[in-house]
């Protein structure tokens, strides 16, 4: 647990302090699972600027033709594509691709609200930080924007 611990926070001291709005019904994930690999605290106090904060690792899979549907984080997000292509549409309905051994990063906040698509044929795997303050959600549901 303490190597975990020690990258984990190794992440989010790397990337650095960090930094909404739609109009239609939550839309819920497909074929997706989660299975967390371990989480911790960093408790307030402990750096400049950062407040008490959980960290929690996961690893994501999603389906072919899967989604994680459309969400916010109210903390930031750090990824990594272990396998497959993740189609990631946010607020404006751009959609970046990113491929095995991409990194990826969501800031926080209600305005970036996205979806993880797996447009592929093989399963799409993500290695996943969340970084939201103590007790609040690893995400939230939310509406898809007007453009999506």
């Amino acid at each position: 647990m303490a190597t975990f611990t020690r990258t984990a926070f190794a992440a989010v001291v790397l990337v650095g302090a960090l930094a909404g709005v739609a109009t239609a019904h939550a839309t819920p994930g497909t074929d997706i699972t989660a299975v967390t690999l371990g989480q911790a605290q960093i408790p307030a106090g402990l750096l400049p600027f950062v407040a008490a904060t959980d960290i929690v690792v996961r690893e994501i899979t999603i389906g072919p033709g899967g989604s994680t549907g459309w969400h916010y984080h109210d903390g930031p997000v750090f990824g990594f594509v272990r396998a497959g292509t993740l189609t990631h549409p946010g607020p404006e309905c751009d959609a970046p691709i990113y491929r095995t051994g991409d990194f990826i990063y969501e800031p926080a906040g209600e305005w970036n609200i996205h979806i993880g698509r797996n447009l592929g044929t093989e399963p799409l795997i993500l290695d996943v930080v969340y970084a939201p303050p103590i007790g609040k959600p690893l995400f939230v549901d939310a509406p898809a924007p007007s453009c999506a």
